[in-house]
């Protein structure tokens, strides 16, 4: 029964994870480790996939699950000083100059002061590729309302954004730190 279960959490978890690893370079970047995200992602998800009610959900599921994790692992954070080598070695060898890094770093502050649900949505739209359909879809709202929380979502941080000392436009920073994601 067990291995039936795993056979179907498999089948269903192909067709989703390209974006779906995209979505954990997202949240874990500068948390945690993109692969240490999808593989505790995966194991609390195979260990529950019977009892999930639509087994269509399945990527929305995935993404409750990295929102709580990464939430938790800024939680446990928060009054630790780390210094992470990775990431330092990352940002070097894909930014093109210092003030596009000092750019991307102010965009992530700005990124997550948004609210969860704008968050997400641009997230999902931005980097990891989703259309308006299926962001929809997977926030449970309409199309029309995921067009308005990402419109939201970037003139927020387009205002805060503009009150900080950068070289590069706000559409040159997304990419920019769309590009060190993939």
């Amino acid at each position: 029964m067990k291995n039936d279960s795993h056979q179907a959490f498999l089948e269903k978890y192909k067709e989703i994870h390209e974006p779906f690893v995209r979505y954990c370079r997202s949240k874990a970047f500068g948390i945690l480790e993109t692969e240490d995200l999808v593989q505790e992602a995966i194991l609390a998800t195979l260990k529950s996939f019977d009892n999930i009610r639509d087994k269509n959900r399945l990527l929305s599921y995935l993404i409750g699950i990295v929102n709580n994790l990464v939430r938790n692992k800024k939680r446990q954070a928060k009054h630790q000083g780390t210094w992470n080598d990775c990431l330092l070695e990352q940002l070097e060898s894909k930014v093109p100059s210092p003030e596009v890094a000092l750019d991307i770093h102010y965009l992530l502050q700005a990124i997550e002061k948004l609210p969860s649900k704008q968050q997400e949505a641009l997230l999902l739209f931005e980097v990891s590729g989703f259309s308006i359909r299926e962001i929809g879809e997977l926030q449970e709202s309409s199309e029309s309302a995921t067009k308005t929380r990402i419109s939201r979502a970037r003139q927020i941080l387009r205002k805060q954004l503009s009150d900080q000392p950068k070289k590069t436009s706000f559409s040159a920073t997304m990419a920019a730190y769309a590009s060190i994601l993939l």
